[in-house]
């Protein structure tokens, strides 16, 4: 690419110039509009490279009425968002599918509740192509503005109103299946012989930890309440929870945890209790998150779900529906497999 130099950027006007089409034809073409003759585009490209053209983003917008910007926005306060692994490869899966399409990422963060304004304003404000939203709990306003903008729209999970009768059409969503893969944690323990099997559920107002805890019941239908303890997807929340299971008195012989971080906040507590895993307490977590199962002691036995596999279909299913091609597009809902990975800890 020629060098350039200040006061002397290439105009679009010089394109077409060079490539011996009108302003307006140059103009389609950068733009990625239609209508213009192959051996033309091919000139007007060849014409861009020469002279090192860079498209005015402002202009740009202004014929295509595109942005090329997505909003990603997590519904959880910054320090769970950089203390939780989960998120981190949620947005890596994201990015690499935005990247590949020369799409800009966007990330919008929510620590109260306060801050669903400031988003409603941004959103308003034309900056963003659509958005991709994960981690909302049942009561999150973000789905009624978005619909209210009628901004295209991609959930992380199951959102919450999906749940019950008079849902609305076509909403787009990625989830892992996790009723099945609970159901699969919980069968692996019954068949290493665990009878008194506790439960460490997420908060109850997200789908993702409402779905595992249902598949948990499942394969024990007259469980003991008092085998289940909420928790809040953290560490310290799995540690607290644990705690209260062993103050309980319930004789549990193992634990299965909705994420892998409150199973290893488990593990802390079972540890300073004096008690063996997996000799006297198997644990079993959810999410096979790098670096937390692999690096717990001992290593978590998880269930395993592609988290940056969905982070990207996510991006491709909303870039389909801005791109307004039927052909190729990833169809929503998706929900994808999830595998029970076997080490140490059960």
């Amino acid at each position: 690419m020629p060098e350039q130099r200040p006061g002397n950027r290439p105009t679009l006007e010089a394109v077409a110039e060079r490539a011996g089409v009108s302003r307006a034809t140059a103009s389609r073409v950068v733009n990625g509009g239609d209508g213009v003759r192959a051996h033309l585009v091919d000139k007007v490209r060849e014409a861009v490279r020469d002279l090192g053209y860079v498209p005015n983003p402002a202009a740009r917008t202004l014929v295509t009425r595109r942005t090329d910007a997505v909003a990603v926005i997590i519904a959880e306060p910054e320090v769970r968002i950089f203390s939780d692994p989960f998120f981190s490869r949620q947005v890596r899966g994201i990015s690499k599918e935005l990247t590949a399409h020369d799409t800009q990422l966007v990330l919008l963060l929510v620590e109260d509740r306060g801050d669903y304004d400031r988003i409603e304003r941004y959103l308003a404000g034309g900056h963003v192509d659509g958005a991709l939203a994960f981690s909302l709990h049942t009561d999150d306003p973000l789905p009624a503005i978005t619909r209210r903008l009628g901004m295209p729209t991609v959930y992380g999970g199951r959102p919450g109103w999906t749940a019950g009768p008079g849902e609305p059409e076509g909403v787009a969503y990625v989830d892992a299946d996790n009723r099945g893969g609970a159901r699969a944690a919980v069968r692996y323990l019954l068949e290493q012989g665990r009878e008194r099997i506790a439960h460490i559920a997420g908060p109850l107002d997200q789908t993702s930890a409402a779905d595992r805890l249902s598949g948990y019941r499942d394969v024990l239908p007259a469980v003991d309440q008092a085998l289940v303890a909420e928790g809040d997807f953290t560490v310290a929340g799995g540690a607290r929870a644990m705690a209260g299971l062993l103050e309980r008195g319930t004789g549990i012989d193992a634990v299965f945890a909705a994420n892998d971080l409150m199973a290893t906040g488990a593990l802390r507590v079972l540890r300073e209790a004096g008690l063996s895993v997996p000799a006297d307490v198997a644990v079993v977590g959810f999410d096979d998150a790098e670096p937390v199962a692999e690096s717990a002691d001992p290593p978590l036995t998880t269930v395993r779900q592609d988290i940056e596999g969905m982070g990207r279909l996510m991006a491709r299913l909303l870039l389909g529906t801005l791109a307004d091609r039927g052909e190729g597009a990833v169809a929503g809902p998706v929900i994808t497999a999830t595998e029970l990975v076997r080490r140490a800890s059960a």
